[in-house]
Formats: C-alpha cells, structure tokens, sequence
C-alpha cells in the first residue's frame, strides 16, 4: 500500500494548477459518493488532481488508479478497509471500469464505512451508466465531464479568463471575447482540428485521440457488451461507416445488410457509439424521454474526431459547423431537429451554414436565427458559430 501512496504523491506534484475547469464547480463535493464520468482524455484525472491538491488534507486523502497492478492481489474492499483503519478519510479512484466488479464493491464500500467519502472515475461511459443504474443509483451522484468548449480552449491556450455566455446573451451578440490584436476565427479553425482535449497542450493530439478511439471501440464497448470478436470486427466497421456519412440519417435496414447484421441489432450498436461520446444524436422533439424519441440524424460527438476520421485530415465545412453546434448546446440546452432547418432550441430555430447563407430557411419560424462561420460579430439575426462555444 505504500507503493500506491508513493504514486499518488508523484502524481500530485506533477498535476498542474494554472488551469482548473468550470465544470470542477458543478460538483457537489461534499457528496459521500461522486461518479465521474466522461471521454478519455478530458481531463478526469486531472480534475480529480487538482481538487486534491487544492482542498484536501493529503495525510486523510489517498488516490489510485483502478487498473494499478497492486489490485492483480488486492481488492477494492481491502484497499478502503485498511486505508479506513489508518485514518483516511478521501478515497479517490480512477479509471474504475477497469476493475472487474467494481459497483459491488463500491457500495459495499459506502455501506461499511460512512464517514469514507468515494470519488470514482472511468472513461468508459456504458460501465458506469449501467453500474449507476444497478448498484449505485440511490447512493452515487453522476457527472458527465464534457470536452473542452471553445471558452475553455481559449483559457488555457492564452491564459485568459473569459466568462460562460448564456444563450440569450449569444443571441445578442454579447460574448466576453477580447477583440482588437485577437480574432476568434483563427481560434476556432485550431480548436476545430485539435481543440476539444485537453491534451492538446502536450503535443501529438491526433496520435493521442487516435488511440482513445481505437480503445473505445476496440476494448471497452466489446467488454460492456460482451461481444464476440467477430460482432466487435462489425462495430468498428460500422463506427467508420457513420463517420464517413456524417450527419448521418441512420437506416436500419441498409446498415444491416452492410454489416451482416440483424436490422434489430443495429440500433443498439449506434446507441453504443452515442452512449460512449463518440456520436451525437439529433432526434426529433416532442418526446417526454428525448433518448426514446427517433433519431433523425446521427454527428460526431465533435470536430476533432471527424478530423481523426477523415481519410485526407478535411471535413466538409457544414459537418463542421452543424457538429459543433450541437456539441455545445447539448451541454447546456435540448436541442431537437427542426422541421423548417437544422436545428430547434425551446422553439427557437437555428439554421447552421457559411457567411454568405440567406434565411430562407427560419422565415417561416416564429423566432429563427442563422449561424454562421467566417463570421467575427453577430448581426441581427446573424450569430457566428464560434459565440456558441461560451455557453459553458
């Protein structure tokens, strides 16, 4: 046990504090039981990190990493017993999913030992949705960690400190951008190709989102799902499938017979690929449940991933804009599709296209705005793409 203490002091010194994540303020901390969730490689383990290192008294506070080989020979139980019995007070794990029955023995934890307080984390966004539901539904309390938004970029890559725009104020135009030497365009293009991780900081973003990729749909789908070599060989094939036609209208029985699957299996395969952050589903409004409602178009969870994807590293401007848009204001807003455009937001209609894109589209909407690329200021109802990047 000492080893993994000496880990997490290492750990500790290397995490970085000039930069920590609005989203850290959405937490409620002092929970006895925290899950979060989110992408590899949006900044869990740093998060984490930093609220350690910023808030809690070291000698009552220990973190590790679920897949550390000290567990090939001790349990998750064992580890918080023995940490309980020295004083410990904060038990911090990371990428959990890796560790085989892990919501047992996380609520067995919280059950046996009540003045231990548990932060877990994992990467693999069905595992702990599924643990959530069944073990831990009454006792843990769930956050899903998005990926950078373009405030967020913006931040860490000019050490600014612009503030969340609402939507009402995007609408207006009103957004904390320090005009003048700078220009949001040139912002956006970077943040567009390699922008929505943070690991962009470090250099080699594409190799490294390559990889979360691959280690999504190779290794943690198959294992929740429990798939057979040959059904996972399908989903890789239909990731690429859907990121090549992206926005894609999905068809059940086309993609079944692609794939040599049944046209009833393919919709969990696509809720798979959704539920893991690596699509974005648009589906249809008036829906009490929206993960029920029909699916009208299927996007890649960002721009960065249609970047990875893309055979000639370029995507198609409209996929871009109309990707983005939706990763960000799924974050903070429903949107559904529209019957008049692209999008619809608490029935307010929103068509995404370039600079020069007329509103022929929203003239018959009651409330109907365009958003554009290439565009630096927000006139009448002209929005720059990129203004929606500040909602959170």
């Amino acid at each position: 046990m000492e080893t993994l203490f000496n880990t997490f002091r290492i750990k500790l010194s290397l995490t970085p504090m000039s930069f920590i994540r609005s989203f850290h303020e959405t937490i409620n901390w002092k929970s006895r039981l925290i899950c979060i969730m989110g992408q590899k490689g949006v900044g869990k383990s740093t998060l984490m990190l930093q609220h350690i290192k910023k808030y809690d008294n070291l000698d009552e506070t220990l973190y590790v990493s679920a897949d550390n080989m000290y567990f090939a020979g001790h349990t998750l139980y064992e580890l918080a017993g023995t940490f309980f019995s020295q004083g410990g007070k904060r038990l911090y794990i990371d990428e959990v999913h890796k560790y085989k029955g892990w919501s047992t023995e996380i609520k067995n934890i919280y059950d046996d030992y009540p003045t231990l307080q548990v932060v877990y984390s994992g990467s693999s966004l069905l595992a702990l949705k599924q643990g959530n539901k069944a073990d831990l539904s009454r006792r843990s309390l769930p956050y899903e960690m998005p990926g950078l938004s373009f405030r967020e970029f913006l931040n860490i890559r000019n050490g600014w400190n612009l503030k969340t725009s609402t939507l009402e104020e995007i609408l207006q135009g009103k957004v904390d951008f320090p005009y003048g030497e700078h220009r949001p365009i040139k912002y956006y293009k970077e943040y567009c190709r390699i922008g929505f991780y943070p690991f962009f900081q470090e250099g080699d973003a594409e190799i490294r989102l390559q990889n979360a990729i691959l280690a999504t749909v190779e290794d943690d789908i198959p294992k929740y799902a429990e798939m057979t070599i040959a059904a996972a060989a399908k989903l890789k094939k239909l990731m690429y499938i859907l990121a090549k036609s992206a926005p894609f209208k999905p068809s059940n029985d086309k993609l079944g017979r692609d794939l040599a699957l049944s046209r009833n299996t393919v919709p969990d395969y696509i809720s798979y690929l959704e539920a893991s952050g690596l699509f974005n589903a648009l589906r249809e409004p008036g829906h009490s449940d929206n993960l029920l409602a029909k699916i009208e178009k299927l996007y890649l969870g960002n721009s960065n991933i249609a970047y990875s994807l893309s055979e000639d590293g370029r995507i198609e401007d409209g996929n871009m804009r109309e990707t983005n848009f939706l990763a960000w204001t799924k974050q903070v807003c429903t949107p559904t599709s529209s019957k008049l455009s692209d999008f619809e937001i608490d029935g307010i209609t929103f068509e995404v296209g370039g600079k020069n894109k007329k509103g022929v589209q929203i003239k018959e909407a009651e409330v109907g705005y365009l958003v554009k690329d290439n565009l630096e200021y927000a006139s009448g109802h002209s929005i720059p793409i990129w203004m929606f990047g500040f909602l959170y």
